[in-house]
């Protein structure tokens, strides 16, 4: 299948997902020579026209715009949305967009491609707080087990 990743979906996430996803053309709309800046409404037929089956984006406000809603209705292109949750910026939002995409893109993928008709798919986020990423365990309080100096038969 061939896959437009959209102007907001970072390019340091094209490479990542043609390397997992070797049996699909996957290109980002900055790669193609005077697509960049190119308004929505006029993405989907041209990006139609050019092979593409489906376009990645995490413009989630495209779906509440009338204009954008028709042009993607009327180029018959799966879409496929992830969130970007803007409190997390840098390397922690650009990590939690990659494996949001990553995680699911092969599952949201299987979908269109069966599909009788178009697709509105939209991917459920990573939480990239620290709380659901993290487990940290001090050894000096807690050691796990057969850690040097643990007592043997004992939780510490």
């Amino acid at each position: 299948m061939k896959l437009l990743l959209d102007e907001n979906v970072p390019r340091p996430m094209t490479e990542i997902v043609r390397i997992l996803l070797t049996a699909h053309e996957v290109i980002h709309v900055h790669d193609l020579n005077g697509w960049a800046g190119t308004k929505d409404i006029e993405l989907y037929d041209k990006a139609r026209a050019d092979g593409f089956r489906a376009i990645i984006t995490n413009d989630t406000k495209q779906l509440s715009r009338p204009m954008e809603v028709a042009a993607i209705a009327s180029s018959g292109l799966h879409r496929i949305e992830y969130r970007q949750n803007n409190k997390h910026g840098g390397l922690v939002g650009l990590g939690s967009a990659i494996a949001t995409v990553c995680a699911a893109l092969p599952h949201a993928l299987s979908e269109p491609e069966a599909a009788d008709g178009q697709r509105l798919v939209s991917l459920t986020s990573i939480d990239p707080t620290r709380q659901k990423r993290l487990q940290i365990t001090d050894p000096a309080a807690t050691p796990p087990k057969h850690w040097p100096g643990r007592l043997p038969g004992s939780g510490a």
